[in-house]
């Protein structure tokens, strides 16, 4: 079984939205051993659809197309793809009452005539009741191929997708091909230097078995995926391997699992008592918002402070006067201060504090854009370094919240 994702929408084209339906339908899709082998984004234009469904008909099982199922003149998909299949739109009235339920709730006096032409569906489809939005979805399967026509509204698309589409793929459409992903989550090594040391096992990796590095700023995630018809067997021979990478950078490995660095940091306060808040100049609140990102932070995150100026550094953190003028406000001295008095001020076992110049202005020579102190407060010391980072401002605070986060996450496993 073979899946492609079509999306639909000149707002994906030209990067006013991001495409982040695909990533999740792809995701669930995986879950169900039925690998995606092509993603697609095309514009709101018949002949664009017309052959994208050719296309993908001719490579895959299953196609899944979101987008152009609104009420607006732009939305063509419903009668682009009636035309592709032959076929014609069909007024559905349990759809048409829902509709115009959702309005009523609304307390609208009438719905508008566009949202009747909503409750139209293929009449060769079967629909997919949509009970949190207006837009039906619509199944059609021909010559053993199945196609599902979904909103491009990613909650609705979702709600669909969980509740109509996945049961009957589940049920259906059942491969005889496992695909089979474990993960690996590294810090603090780059990923060249990665792979030269775990060189001769990617090597010795059998056919079946492939090895995908997915690097972000400041860490790399390693994906296994092995591919084969008794996923038991499968499962153990490719966890054999990633446990062999486990063993030889051992002092990288933050995760066996499929989570991110902050799950990673979140869980492992949790498990261990302790509680954090973050003081942050450059970063704006970016790492405490990364954090209480994650479920479950609220057990293990107290609070944070966002101290731009000097005057606010001094007022809420207790920095000294005589430090911010001997050593300025982007100084190991200040940060160290700054994360001692978040741990203070929040009552915590562990503070982070970030203060730099991340541009594109504000640096100076001996102080130029890109530098950044860090400084994390444990329970028996408190550490302090300086970066110096050559990228633009947005990079220069992403790679200040990856390095603040590795600092803590090596205090965390030196005070146990």
């Amino acid at each position: 079984m073979k899946a492609e994702i079509i999306t639909i929408g000149d707002e994906l084209l030209n990067g006013q939205v991001v495409d982040t339906n695909s990533a999740w339908i792809a995701q669930r899709l995986g879950a169900l051993h039925i690998p995606v082998v092509h993603i697609t984004s095309i514009s709101d234009k018949a002949n664009a659809i017309k052959v994208a469904l050719q296309q993908a008909e001719a490579r895959a099982d299953v196609i899944i197309m979101t987008g152009g199922l609104g009420p607006t003149r732009d939305d063509i998909t419903k009668a682009t793809v009636a035309d592709y299949f032959g076929t014609t739109l069909v007024r559905n009235e349990v759809v048409l009452a829902h509709v115009e339920s959702i309005f009523r709730r609304k307390a609208r006096k009438m719905m508008p005539a566009m949202n009747i032409g909503q409750a139209d569906v293929l009449a060769n489809a079967s629909v997919l009741f949509n009970d949190v939005g207006t837009a039906p979805g619509m199944a059609v399967e021909r010559d053993g191929k199945y196609f599902a026509f979904l909103p491009g509204v990613p909650f609705e698309m979702k709600f669909l997708m969980e509740n109509r589409v996945l049961p009957m793929l589940r049920d259906t459409y059942k491969s005889d091909v496992f695909v089979y992903n474990t993960y690996l989550l590294t810090v603090g090594i780059g990923e060249s230097h990665l792979a030269e040391h775990i060189a001769d096992i990617e090597d010795a990796l059998p056919s079946f078995i492939t090895l995908a590095y997915l690097p972000r700023i400041g860490m790399v995630r390693l994906r296994f995926t092995g591919e084969g018809s008794d996923i038991e067997t499968l499962a153990s021979i490719t966890d054999s391997f990633k446990q062999q990478v486990v063993e030889r950078v051992k002092d990288y490995v933050v995760s066996i699992d499929n989570c991110s660095f902050e799950e990673v940091l979140v869980q492992t306060c949790i498990s261990a008592g302790a509680t954090l808040s973050t003081a942050e100049s450059c970063t704006g609140g970016t790492i405490s918002a990364q954090i209480t990102a994650v479920p479950g932070a609220s057990q293990m995150f107290q609070g944070a402070a966002v101290v731009y100026s000097n005057q606010a550094k001094m007022d809420v953190l207790g920095v000294s006067p005589d430090t911010l003028v001997q050593y300025g406000a982007v100084s190991e001295p200040t940060v160290k201060q700054m994360a001692e008095g978040a741990k203070q001020v929040f009552g915590t076992d562990y503070a982070i504090a970030t203060s730099g110049i991340a541009g594109p202005g504000g640096g100076t020579e001996t102080k130029p854009v890109g530098t950044v102190c860090i400084a994390v407060a444990g329970k028996s010391e408190t550490r302090a370094q300086t970066f110096h980072f050559k990228n633009d401002r947005a990079i220069n605070i992403e790679r200040t919240v990856i390095a603040g986060l590795t600092m803590f996450w090596d205090m965390l496993r030196k005070e146990g």
